[in-house]
């Protein structure tokens, strides 16, 4: 994994403290990505069941435990979260995309983020962070699906990179509705 300790950067972010929000403070934290660790998979499934609830973001609907996020632990597709004040906020993942080899260096790519934290640029530094990661660990290509509805997915990937390719049309269902996905992809 590369060294990533330069990723710091600072965003306003809401605290979680009830007094800060009636009063509708902002403050400047550090937000830091990072290599994520074993120990942050319940931190990963906290966030990634919080998509899966949403039903915004995956055709997933069983949650997750940090059990089996810790399967996601291979050593070859960077796995990044994004931390403020010691808390896992966000996080980023590469997965494998075809078993051919010839897409050896080709991955999928996810980003999430705890509700809280959504539109305050953690989902940004993660995916930033992992495409630098992704790159370091020789994968020349990232893709994605992004169901069509979800703007805001589609507007991050965009900001850094990523280019619409196409949609593929009644992809999969969720709770019985079928959805289509947009195709990006980012040249690394």
């Amino acid at each position: 994994m590369p060294d990533l300790r330069g990723w710091r950067r600072s965003f306003p972010v809401r605290r979680e403290s009830i007094a800060r929000l009636r009063a509708g403070v902002r403050c400047w934290v550090t937000m830091h990505a990072r290599p994520a660790r074993p120990e942050d998979a319940a931190g990963v499934a906290r966030i990634y069941n919080q998509g899966i609830a949403d039903r915004t973001a995956t055709f997933e609907t069983r949650p997750r435990t940090a059990s089996d996020i810790s399967t996601w632990f291979d050593d070859a597709h960077p796995l990044l979260v994004v931390e403020e004040a010691g808390t896992v906020v966000a996080f980023a993942a590469t997965f494998p995309y075809r078993p051919r080899a010839c897409y050896a260096g080709i991955a999928e790519a996810s980003v999430y983020v705890d509700r809280a934290f959504r539109r305050h640029g953690a989902g940004r530094l993660a995916l930033e962070s992992l495409i630098a990661a992704a790159a370091a660990a020789g994968f020349w290509k990232l893709v994605s699906r992004v169901f069509v509805e979800n703007t805001a997915s589609r507007r991050l990937v965009a900001s850094v990179g990523f280019r619409e390719v196409g949609i593929y049309e009644k992809h999969g269902q969720l709770d019985g509705v079928w959805h289509d996905v947009v195709i990006v992809e980012k040249l690394l």
